[in-house]
Parts: C-alpha cells; structure tokens; sequence
C-alpha cells in the first residue's frame, strides 16, 4: 500500500487519540453502571468526533491524492474515492 503523508496527519492521531480515550471512558461508565442516558450522550460525541476526523481524512485526500490524480490523469484514486465515500456516509 501507497504511503500517505497528509497535512493534517499529527493533527488526525491526536483526534484518534483523544476519541479512543473518550470510547474508553464509555466502557468504564458502563462497568460503573451509570445511566444510559449519560452512556448514549457520551456515544454521540464520539460518533461525533469520528465523523469529524473522517472529515478533515477526506478533506486531505480530496486536496492531495485527487488533484495530484488529476494532474496525472488517473481515474483510479478517484475510483477508490467514490467506494469509500459510499463505505463512510453509510
């Protein structure tokens, strides 16, 4: 597989970080036994914080991986674009 070097890769492990943190809090609320309102309210921010993170992904690879595509006239990463779009939005 290709190596990627994104601008914003520091910045997408430290989000990764923090929401592997946070879904680990989730779990502990669970074994404490704390309310379920307060455990789903906790899920949806990390749900929240993933679909964030797989934003700024997108956002890096439309503005590296598509325009150099572009330039050199290849279809394929805009192929693999369109499958993984399909996979995040579902």
């Amino acid at each position: 597989m290709n190596e990627h070097n994104h601008p914003h890769s520091k910045q997408i492990i430290n989000r990764m970080s923090r929401i592997i943190g946070h879904a680990e809090a989730v779990k502990r609320m669970i074994e404490e036994g704390k309310e379920c309102s307060e455990i789903l309210i906790q899920i949806a921010a990390v749900k929240a914080a993933l679909n964030n993170t797989g934003k700024l992904i997108l956002q890096d690879h439309i503005n590296h991986c598509i325009v150099e595509a572009i330039e050199n006239n290849d279809n394929e990463p805009l192929e693999k674009l369109n499958a993984a779009i399909d996979k995040f939005i579902k």
